[in-house]
Order: C-alpha cells, then structure tokens, then sequence
C-alpha cells in the first residue's frame, strides 16, 4: 500500500475547473472525477481541506469592472462558492465520505459558520472539510483564502489544482515556446510577476513558508501521486 508523505492537506480548487468543457456552471462528470480523485488519496487516511472558488458562477472582480461596486461584488462572488462547495459535498457524499461546509460567511441553514478549532476536529475525526465563502471580506481572492485555512488548520502543504499540469514562464495557452517551471521560490514568483496566485496569497505563505504545489486537475491519478511524493506539478517554497 502506497504511504503518503503529508498527514494533512489543502486543496485549492477554481471554479472554472469545475465548469469541464462548459461555458458556465457545474459540470456533474467533473464534479465525480473531482470527488474520486479525492478518495483515492482520502483511503490512505490523510486529512483533507478544501477551498472552492466561484468563478464558473460569478466573478466580482469581473463584475466590478463593469460598473458594480467591489464590496457587493465580491460578496456575489463568495455566495457562488458556497453554491460550488455544497455540489462537492454532495458528490463526495455519493462516494461514502463525510463532509462538512464551513462558510466564512453566516448561512446556518446550509452551512457552519468557520471555526478553526471546529474544523480541526472535523479533519481529526476523518471528515471533508470544505471551506466556502473565501475570507468572507471582499478585496481578497480565494487563492488568499486557501493560504489562511491552511496555516489556521495547520496544513503541511497547499496543493493548487489548475487546468494546466504546473507554472510555466508565460501562458501556454498563447505561447506555444513557454517553459515548464518544475521549482520555484516565493521571490522568484513575485518578482517575476508569475500568474499563479494573487501576489497577496504568495506573500502570506512566503511569510509563514507554506509550500505550495501547482498541479493539473485532470491528470487522473496525479493528486495521490503528489500526496505520496512523486515530483508532479510545480513546487513553489523557500
């Protein structure tokens, strides 16, 4: 049986990577893949946060830009996420695991409100926990969000899982010539302008040297792959 090097993880997962060939929305195949991939690393016994995005949903920055204030938008944007993790959670559920949505933001009826010590006994008691509803504070993005929950939580490691198999140069999708970035630093990260996360979330794991690694979302079998030490994806870290 495989041994996995971490113990506890968080997982950062877009929105967008949620929509599969949509435009728009939930797409339930990638919702099942999604959620199987996590069983698998789920059977070896680590314990596993998640924080969703909103952005298939809405997206406050985009909607700011035309013409919407920021705080408004944003909270839209941190309502879509919780509609995001409530389909995960469904979908966990189908393969038998235990979760819990815990929301920045007050929702009773659907959700937890976040409680750190709370959330760490959920993880200890081998339960899902989803984090929704980013900081629950507009002006910060999810990615930020992920990097906070796994230092409250105590995470080893914040695992990004992207439409492309790591951090290149530039933007494969348009520069056919980028160049795969296997590891990387926090400063060369920032100093370099690299799209990975929004420089705040780099700061603040820099700052508390969490290590990050980007990773693709459909290399099936990769995120246990990642979780038992085999060198997939970009690693980013002192």
């Amino acid at each position: 049986m495989a041994i996995p090097k971490y113990s506890r993880i968080l997982i950062k997962l877009s929105g967008e990577a949620l929509m599969g060939e949509q435009g728009y929305g939930i797409s339930p195949d990638v919702l099942t893949y999604v959620s199987e991939e996590i069983r698998t690393i789920f059977d070896l016994g680590v314990q596993i946060a998640i924080v969703i995005g909103g952005g298939n949903i809405f997206r406050g920055v985009k909607a700011s830009a035309f013409g919407m204030d920021r705080p408004s938008a944003d909270k839209m944007g941190m309502m879509a996420t919780v509609i995001n993790a409530l389909a995960l959670q469904g979908a966990l559920k189908k393969t038998g695991i235990q979760t819990r949505v815990q929301s920045a933001i007050r929702m009773d009826e659907v959700a937890e409100p976040f409680i750190t010590r709370k959330a760490v006994r959920h993880l200890e008691k081998n339960r899902v926990v989803i984090f929704a509803a980013g900081t629950g504070n507009p002006y910060f993005t999810t990615d930020t969000a992920a990097v906070l929950r796994a230092q409250e939580i105590g995470a080893e490691i914040l695992m990004k899982a992207t439409k492309v198999d790591g951090l290149y140069d530039s933007d494969p999708m348009i520069n056919k010539n980028a160049q795969f970035i296997k590891k990387t630093t926090y400063e060369e990260v920032i100093a370099n302008q690299l799209k990975v996360m929004d420089m705040t979330a780099i700061s603040l794991a820099m700052d508390n040297k969490l290590p990050l690694i980007v990773f693709g979302l459909r290399g099936k079998g990769d995120l246990r792959k990642i979780v038992c030490g085999d060198s997939i994806g970009t690693l980013i870290g002192a």
